[in-house]
């Protein structure tokens, strides 16, 4: 029974292999790629790395950063928004500054009216102070002139009849009041000449300072708010309102370093393609007037003829490695770019990896 029980599992064994030998061994048809890859279209194509960007004809996009440090209390502006030159983009918190740049507007403003006030003395009233004083101290000196006379006369007459020291008390009483005449004579042209040239200058300096200081204050409190610089699509916003923004940028939290707050690009009717050739490469590139070159968006089977643009004549090192362990680390690269105009089928957006390949005519 034993030995029957064994044959029996033996001959299931050898039919089960055989079945599960027939059944891989049966040829399987391969399934289709998601798309199709990229493939030279150039009998010597260079093939290279590209990075979209918006097309700027005078570098690369706009990094705005400000010029003060505050926090953010608005943001005016959305990703993807075409703005205009002069846009307010986001303003941050200003209540320190405007307090400054008014009390220093109330500082030049007083300075400007103690200058007036200055440049139009001499006041009336106090011209008419001075010259009745003038008017006082003349009649005191007549009086007094008036009374030597009467003394002076009756000494002559009969000297007994006034002492010596009337006389005397007399005389000098009229040289008191012809003193007290000039004193009040001079104080009526001192006051009828005005402030003095240089308290009107110094014046007049101390007004311009303030001035200066209170203009520097109100255009710093301008920074407060960040325009646009130009015309262009606003590609990036990387703050919320709160955040704290200084003139280094904000901080990123997944690079953990300082980012702009706003990047900005041109209208992207048009869209460039900044490749980076090998320095290897470098001498087998077409001349510029016979260069041309195709873009490929990973992922799919889209193609894009692209139009030579400039080479950037400056070799910098490669900020992109891919991480393979044959890769030299000191490799430096030629930046090329190239534009094309954007199309309406396909999605593409500044910052995207592309694939380009390089030719000539």
């Amino acid at each position: 029974m034993r030995n029957k029980i064994i044959l029996i599992l033996s001959i299931v064994g050898v039919i089960g292999g055989l079945v599960s030998a027939y059944i891989y061994g049966i040829e399987r048809k391969a399934q289709p790629p998601a798309f199709t890859p990229a493939s030279n279209p150039y009998t010597k194509g260079i093939y290279a790395n590209g990075i979209i960007e918006s097309n700027q004809s005078d570098g690369a996009n706009i990094n705005i950063f400000p010029e003060v440090s505050g926090v953010i209390t608005q943001i005016m502006v959305t990703e993807g928004q075409d703005v205009r030159s002069g846009t307010p983009l986001l303003m941050m918190d200003d209540s320190v500054q405007k307090a400054t740049a008014e009390q220093q507007k109330s500082q030049a403003e007083a300075a400007l009216a103690l200058l007036e006030e200055l440049k139009a003395q001499p006041r009336k009233e106090n011209l008419e102070i001075a010259k009745a004083q003038v008017d006082l101290a003349m009649a005191n000196l007549h009086t007094a002139q008036d009374q030597l006379d009467k003394i002076r006369k009756s000494y002559e007459l009969y000297p007994k009849s006034v002492s010596k020291n009337d006389l005397d008390n007399a005389e000098n009483a009229v040289r008191a009041s012809q003193a007290n005449l000039e004193v009040a004579q001079k104080q009526y042209e001192l006051t009828k000449a005005g402030a003095w040239v240089y308290d009107i200058r110094n014046q007049e300096n101390q007004y311009n300072a303030l001035t200066k200081a209170s203009m520097s204050s109100a255009a710093l409190l301008a920074k407060y708010i960040i325009k646009a610089p130009s015309d262009g699509v606003i590609l990036s916003i990387n703050a919320a309102i709160g955040s704290y923004i200084a003139s280094q940028g904000t901080y990123d939290t997944y690079t953990q370093g300082a980012t702009p707050v706003i990047v900005m690009g041109h209208p992207q009717t048009y869209l460039a393609v900044r490749c980076f050739i090998d320095e290897i490469l470098i001498q087998k590139l077409p001349l510029s007037s016979e260069m041309k070159a195709e873009m490929f968006i990973r992922g799919t089977d889209v193609r894009i003829p692209l139009e030579y643009v400039r080479v950037q004549p400056y070799v910098s090192p490669k900020i992109e490695l891919s991480n393979e362990r044959t890769e030299r680390v000191d490799v430096r690269v030629l930046p090329v770019i190239f534009r094309f105009e954007k199309p309406q089928k396909a999605r593409v957006y500044p910052g995207q990896l592309v694939d380009v390949y390089i030719g000539g005519k």
